[in-house]
């Protein structure tokens, strides 16, 4: 999956792209060890090893910066991508299970969805941000994929686009974060591949 780096218009010299991965990078280091309250745009700037200023002209808010962060850290999960027909989703499907198993299964991983997940009740701002800018691109990109294999015969026809996609990222929630114990990667692929089926994807034997 690839990403831009987050673009703020305005006079001045050029972005310092070494330092917009440092202040990302800084800002999810911060967010797994302390939580969302105790993650300041301030120390986010301390961590990254610029000014506070530097922060400031590109992020207007914390929330945002977060939000931006965790889409960064999202970049190990490669996603589908284009593709000329629906038929070829099984494949790319069944080739993209054992990587997305790898990530999943990091503990750091984890630990940061949980830390987005808490984010909710008391940090609404966040959740809201990182719904717009990131979850529901990726969505409509999905929910069109699914349109595509029901017209292909890959998906039933019958199949409510949105419960499925519901459906999915509730059992990979319920999955990573509220069962105990620490999944393998070789777990996880398993588990995925048998929730794409039940879902109604058609996938190679394996």
């Amino acid at each position: 999956m690839t990403t831009e780096t987050p673009r703020r218009a305005g006079p001045g010299r050029p972005r310092d792209p070494h330092a917009d991965t440092a202040i990302l990078e800084a800002a999810i280091e911060l967010l797994i060890e302390r939580g969302i309250d105790r993650t300041s745009m301030e120390s986010i700037a301390k961590r990254a090893g610029v000014a506070k200023v530097t922060v400031y002209k590109r992020w207007k808010s914390k929330e945002d910066l977060l939000a931006d962060a965790i889409e960064k850290a999202r970049d190990d999960i490669p996603s589908v991508g284009e593709m000329h027909s629906a038929d070829e989703l099984p494949d790319r499907l069944d080739a993209l299970l054992p990587r997305w198993g790898e990530v999943l299964a990091d503990p750091r991983y984890r630990a940061l969805s949980a830390r987005l997940l808490s984010a909710g009740p008391s940090h609404p701002a966040l959740l809201e941000a990182y719904w717009h800018h990131h979850v529901l691109p990726r969505r409509q990109h999905a929910h069109a994929l699914l349109r595509q294999a029901q017209a292909n015969g890959v998906l039933a026809a019958t199949a409510d686009i949105d419960i499925v996609l519901d459906m999915m990222a509730g059992a990979v929630i319920h999955h990573l974060l509220l069962e105990p114990g620490q999944p393998q990667p070789q777990e996880i692929t398993h588990y995925l591949r048998r929730l794409l089926r039940q879902a109604g994807l058609t996938l190679p034997a394996n």
